[in-house]
């Protein structure tokens, strides 16, 4: 297993919640059919979208900030630009105490946010998707097994 698969497979098994930032209702965009991915893999999503707080997606209700989640979340999922990934690393270091990863999709990369990720402890990933990564990794099984 390379070093990446192995930071991938980590984050894999110990995440447990995510907030997908940007998700859309619309089934065909990417932010959707991600989340909607992944929630069938055995992962808790939460939507986040100012224009949807409310409304129920992936079996839970989306809010509109980062702030309004009332629970943990292990990783976020951004389908933002690249340009207004700082805020919402910003956002998330200041609302989501215990936030374990950065996850910035396809296309999305900015180095000053990463780094600001990376010194907070949190582990960073750019130009990735995990609805190709964990079928790459795994197969089209459920979650993996938690690590001990």
């Amino acid at each position: 297993m390379s070093s990446v698969d192995k930071i991938l497979d980590d984050i894999f098994k110990e995440t447990r919640t995510i907030a997908v930032i940007g998700a859309s209702p619309k089934p065909e965009r990417p932010s959707h059919y991600v989340g909607a991915y992944l929630r069938a893999r055995g992962y808790k999503i939460i939507g986040v979208n100012p224009g949807h707080p409310g409304r129920m997606m992936f079996g839970e209700p989306v809010v509109a900030h980062l702030s309004d989640i009332q629970h943990t979340v292990d990783m976020i999922d951004i389908f933002r630009r690249s340009d207004h990934v700082l805020s919402v690393v910003e956002d998330a270091i200041e609302a989501l105490p215990g936030l374990q990863t950065v996850w910035m999709q396809l296309g999305i990369f900015n180095a000053e946010a990463a780094d600001l990720a990376e010194a907070q402890g949190m582990r960073v990933i750019q130009d990735r998707c995990p609805k190709i990564e964990f079928p790459r990794l795994y197969g089209e099984k459920t979650l993996p097994e938690i690590k001990g």
